[in-house]
């Protein structure tokens, strides 16, 4: 009999417990769940960068540095630590117990413990007006912006990628260039040799033509230089400070037919930096919302069991506290989640017009480099090329002398040169418009643009 209002007392604790989702409305479901399986099924990459050997492609290099580089790791632990903060802003407050004993230790009667009240008290803090949902959806929606951010970061990673890859590309052609005009200047000096040994051109040219041929050897050795730089800006995007592959293969040459400005500003939309800012309107709406169910005060249930000892009674015993929101209403939180809105508002207003600017100076680099690598191909390069011959043949004839042949020479290989800068440089912006139309260059919705195959020279 005695026990029986602290059965009672347990029962109605157990229902205090149970009622916070009800009360607090989050019978909604949240689309993107709590996180928690992503946190517990999701298997840990191997962080330990291996080094690519071998002939690579750039697909093989850009699913590597997918996987390996640092920046991105950094921003994958990120999002993984918003999904935990989402978790934990989903949780049910614990519950209190408090136990209270009285009427003991006094004087007089009161100096033992015979005549004392103790007594247990269960509490439990019930949150009103949908707090712990809006809590989590904000928090979800904080999530997707970290997922943003990382999309922000890959893109970048991967329009370096593409840039590095190039480069490397064009500094291996450009050791190719320099071998093969050192193993012409090694023939020319040759027969240079022989031609002064005849007596028939002055002792002068051997001279020249040996200064010319240190000239190119020192050529190659920096050539040689450059890409190795360039093969290590390349590793370092996947965390390496040294390349240990043996050579890239791509196709330099090629390049596209382009399409028109104001059809790449249509297709803007797609770029992460853009297209972040819906869901950053969305979290600025929930962190509002959130702020505004503050304002609701939350109600504390309390259920317990007393026992006076001097008459060895039992009894139950309620609590209900809601605190009075007389003062604080949240009015300063709610505020400034308004403020924050419309600084977003302004931000992505800025952001459009930025990404329209930026589109316009790297369009205006591409139809440069387009133009470049066009006139070199057609017009350029094939002049070179005839005076280059004409000259060769006409100096073991005697028509031409020494200078002529290496005037015709330095323009040839400089043109070709020139014609890799160009090609980098081509190749660099098409990197950079696609990063920021956030697709290759040549889809259409109708198709693809054809591209213009360049053979190599």
């Amino acid at each position: 009999m005695n026990a029986y209002p602290w059965r009672i007392a347990a029962f109605a604790f157990a229902v205090i417990l149970l009622a916070p989702p009800a009360l607090a409305q989050t019978t909604k479901p949240n689309p993107r769940g709590n996180g928690e399986g992503r946190l517990l099924l999701e298997k840990d990459v191997d962080r330990d960068a291996q080094d690519l050997t071998g002939v690579l492609t750039l697909r093989q290099v850009a699913a590597h540095i997918l996987l390996h580089n640092p920046d991105l790791q950094v921003f994958q632990l990120e999002i993984r630590a918003r999904e935990a903060r989402a978790l934990q802003e989903g949780l049910i407050p614990n519950p209190q117990v408090q136990a209270v004993v009285q009427d003991v230790l006094g004087s007089g009667r009161f100096s033992g413990a015979s005549d004392s009240e103790n007594q247990v008290l269960f509490t439990q803090w019930i949150e009103l007006g949908g707090k712990r949902m809006k809590r989590e959806t904000a928090a979800n929606l904080n999530t997707e912006l970290a997922e943003w951010d990382y999309e922000t970061v890959r893109m970048n990673v991967l329009t370096d990628t593409a840039k590095a890859y190039a480069d490397v590309l064009a500094r291996q052609e450009a050791l190719k260039l320099v071998r093969e005009l050192e193993a012409l200047s090694e023939r020319l000096h040759t027969a240079v040799d022989e031609r002064v040994k005849a007596g028939k051109v002055p002792p002068i040219d051997e001279v020249k033509a040996a200064v010319t041929l240190s000239t190119t050897r020192m050529q190659r050795l920096q050539a040689k230089n450059e890409l190795q730089a360039a093969r290590r800006r390349l590793a370092a995007l996947w965390g390496r400070p040294l390349a240990a592959f043996d050579h890239l293969q791509g196709n330099l040459y090629g390049i596209q037919i382009l399409p028109e400005l104001d059809e790449l500003a249509e297709r803007l939309n797609r770029n992460p930096d853009l297209a972040r800012w819906a869901t950053e309107m969305i979290q600025r709406d929930a962190v509002i919302d959130l702020e505004e169910s503050r304002a609701i005060p939350n109600l504390q249930l309390g259920v317990g069991a007393r026992r006076v000892q001097e008459s060895r009674d039992n009894t139950v015993m309620f609590q209900i506290q809601l605190p009075i929101q007389l003062f604080d209403r949240n009015q300063g939180a709610i505020a400034e989640a308004r403020y924050r809105k419309s600084k977003a508002e302004a931000q992505q207003r800025a952001v459009e017009v930025r990404l329209q600017t930026v589109l316009s100076n790297h369009y205006a680099r591409l139809v440069n480099a387009h133009t470049q690598v066009t006139s070199l191909k057609t017009q350029v390069l094939p002049g070179a090329r005839m005076a280059f011959d004409a000259v060769q043949e006409g100096y073991r004839f005697g028509k031409f002398g020494y200078l002529e042949v290496i005037d015709s020479q330095r323009t040839w290989f400089e043109a070709r040169k020139q014609y890799l800068n160009a090609l980098a440089e081509y190749h660099s912006a098409v990197a950079d418009v696609e990063r920021l139309i956030g697709a290759p260059l040549n889809q259409k919705l109708g198709g693809a643009v054809p591209t213009a195959e360049e053979p190599q020279p």
